[in-house]
Parts: structure tokens; sequence; C-alpha cells
């Protein structure tokens, strides 16, 4: 288990059991439990999250623009091509929204290093019988949908 949520339930558990071999061991003392309890409650979901916080935070994701991709192409073949520069976060096609096609173009979510790897690698090179246009995603400019 490596999501947050299941490392904290682990961590929970493992306080449970102390707090019962030290609750039966001391007497059965409600109080005493009570404090366990209460202490572990809070404990575990902080050593939960900063052990996961930790992986998430060494490890800078860059958006990646791909353009000039062949309308067949789908997603698991453009993660495919993209795998073989390092992690692959996501794959996201634009499509029309009123046809549904795809438009031929879209965003890899990758690792910083392997973002980079990937754009040296696979710019301007041809898949299916498409040259791809690969470099990082501009910040999309917030739109302000305020009325005057």
């Amino acid at each position: 288990m490596k999501s947050p949520q299941g490392l904290t339930f682990i961590v929970a558990v493992v306080f449970a059991v102390i707090a019962y071999f030290l609750s039966t061991a001391i007497g059965n003392t409600s109080a005493i439990t009570a404090v366990l309890v209460l202490v572990s409650a809070f404990i575990a979901p902080l050593i939960g999250s900063s052990s996961s916080t930790e992986s998430t935070a060494d490890e800078e994701v860059k958006t990646l623009y791909v353009g000039n991709l062949p309308y067949r192409a789908n997603e698991s073949a453009i993660r495919e091509l993209f795998s073989e520069h390092g992690q692959v976060h996501s794959v996201r096609l634009m499509k029309d929204k009123h046809t549904g096609k795809r438009r031929g173009f879209g965003f890899v979510e990758m690792s910083a290093n392997a973002a980079d790897a990937a754009v040296t690698s696979l710019n301007d090179t041809e898949f299916q019988q498409r040259t791809l246009k690969v470099r990082e995603a501009k910040e999309r400019p917030e739109i302000n949908n305020e009325e005057t």
C-alpha cells in the first residue's frame, strides 16, 4: 500500500495494538487506554502524511505539450512512447468538444528529469508517419469570468 490513507491505516493499527498491549500490561485502566488512543489518533496521520509527501516532494513533475499527433494515436500508445524515457504520470489527448474527435495534440506529465530527456529525444521525430513537436507546456493563463 503506497497511498497515504493506506499508510495512515497501517500506522493507526500498529498504535492500536501497542495501546492494547500497554493497557493490559499496566492494568485495564480506561484513562490510560483513552490517552493512548487519543495520542495515536493524532500521530498516525502525521506519520502517514510525512512519509508520503517526502517521496512526492523530491520528484518534480513537468507537463509536456505534444503536437502534431496522429489522429488515430491513443493514450496508451503515447504513454508507451514516453515511458521509454521515464515514468509517465498522466497522458491527456485533447478532443473536440462537439465531435469528440482527437485534435492532434495532448499533454504528458512526467518527472522533470524524464521530461527533459523525452523532449530531447522525441522532438522532431517521426511517430506513426507524423513528425512530433514536443516541448515543455506553457502555463495556461487564468481566465477571469467576472461580469462587469
